[in-house]
């Protein structure tokens, strides 16, 4: 196939550029100004600009403009939240007095099955914009989002950023963020944040395809040169990979959806000389966590209890037991989840100034290999290693033989098979890669087992 045959077969409709617009600017943008509007049409229309396949607004009124710029209050959020749920068809049956404790656990499935069944029944749908979550499972969700909600996440990295030492401000004309993805196709758009003096923002799809060239994408960051950098590992690593670090100078970077590695981080920390905030969150949760540094993750200062269960006997653990993660989150008035199960593993800590921390955290499932002695290793030990020889990203897998499959990015190879080797005591075929999005693109699985557990 040429690769015009080739981009026709793999076209999907709903990146088709346009093909979901329904509302005017004036809809999209009810307070824009003159300056926004221009700033708008400068980056729609720049002559290097990407194929934007989007066109997206946060629709906020001006008395939203001015509540998105601070935090919800956190004085007896759950209370409250426990009554939304209690509004939902779900849980309509609970009496009015039911607690955190007398909520079941739910998963993904439960939305997948019937979403409609957790929107509160008085809730206000003309708050209402639609995301989309893939999840690493394959089982798609279009999530009811909350104008107010999403356009405070903005406001959430900014106060990031201040506790991480770097200053976010309207000054001057550069991009305020740029989302950063890397796949074939994506949604891409370019935007204005109402409640940042309609500073620009943008989707933008690193991948080659989305471009005229790479020179033009080359051209077109180093003229935006976002102040916040916000992407997961792979497109991260794409910026260094493709020589990108020479015409940005990010005030912060954002990491999130997949694992950072210790050696990604500080690859761009050197590169960019400003922190890199790895945050820890789902899109039916949103953010729960954040770290700038390879330590636990912080709990954040928001609408989120995090509880730590054991899925076997379905109980709740202690502080310092490894279990999957559960989350209640009530940042989404549209959405209020009560005990969701991530899908996540890791340890509940007490930091040293006593916030509640999420350590060893291991996306999805809590994968364990069996050993040549028979012996069963769980993952966060591969971490560990292939962290301290300095991978960036890795992909391991084994079969039902036993037998033990390996990609690693960058790292000491020789060093890595040796680990691999002790830890495991089985045959490992190892094979190391450039680059991140040499494991594939999208969210690839860290680890999985087809040995019985």
């Amino acid at each position: 196939m040429s690769d015009p045959d080739l981009r026709g077969a793999l076209a999907l409709a709903e990146y088709a550029p346009g093909e979901a617009a329904v509302l005017s600017d004036a809809e999209r943008w009810p307070t824009i100004d003159a300056a926004g509007t221009a700033r708008l049409t400068r980056w729609r229309e720049h002559p290097d600009a990407p194929h934007w396949t989007h066109a997206t607004g946060d629709r906020l009124t001006a008395e939203q403009v001015q509540r998105v710029r601070h935090p919800l209050s956190t004085d007896g959020w759950l209370v409250d939240h426990l009554a939304a749920a209690r509004r939902t068809l779900r849980y309509r049956g609970m009496p009015t007095d039911a607690a955190l404790d007398d909520f079941p656990t739910i998963s993904r499935s439960d939305l997948v099955d019937d979403l409609a069944a957790f929107v509160p029944l008085d809730a206000d749908l003309s708050r209402m914009l639609h995301g989309t979550s893939s999840g690493s499972t394959g089982a798609a969700l279009l999530i009811p989002d909350d104008v107010e909600e999403v356009a405070r996440g903005f406001h959430l990295l900014v106060a990031l950023a201040a506790s991480a030492g770097a200053t976010v401000t309207a000054d001057g004309e550069r991009v305020a963020v740029a989302n950063l993805v890397f796949q074939r196709q994506a949604f891409t758009y370019v935007s204005t944040i109402s409640s940042f003096a309609h500073r620009a923002m943008a989707r933008l799809n690193l991948h080659p395809t989305a471009w005229s060239g790479l020179d033009a994408r080359a051209r077109f960051l180093a003229e935006a040169d976002p102040q916040i950098l916000s992407g997961h590992p792979t497109s991260l690593a794409e910026l260094l990979d493709a020589g990108l670090d020479a015409v940005l100078h990010p005030a912060v970077i954002f990491s999130g959806a997949m694992a950072l590695s210790a050696a990604l981080r500080a690859r761009l920390h050197a590169a960019f000389e400003c922190p890199v905030v790895d945050v820890y969150g789902l899109h039916e949760t949103r953010p729960i966590a954040a770290r700038t540094d390879d330590g636990p993750f912080r709990v954040l200062d928001r609408r989120v209890h995090v509880e730590v269960w054991d899925p076997r006997r379905e109980v709740a653990l202690p502080l310092g037991e490894m279990g999957e993660i559960v989350v209640t989150a009530g940042e989404n008035p549209l959405l209020p989840l009560v005990r969701y199960r991530t899908g996540d593993y890791g340890r509940l800590v007490h930091l040293d100034d006593g916030v509640l921390g999420i350590a060893d955290l291991e996306g999805r499932q809590n994968t364990r290999f069996r050993a040549g002695d028979g012996t069963l290793v769980p993952c966060v030990e591969l971490t560990q290693h292939l962290q301290a020889r300095g991978a960036q990203g890795w992909s391991i897998e084994q079969a039902a033989s036993g037998r033990v499959h390996a990609v690693i990015v960058g790292g000491d190879e020789p060093a890595i098979r040796v680990a691999l080797d002790a830890l495991l005591g089985v045959e490992v075929e190892l094979r190391q890669v450039e680059r991140l999005i040499d494991l594939g693109e999208g969210k690839p699985r860290r680890y999985r087992s087809a040995v019985p557990d």
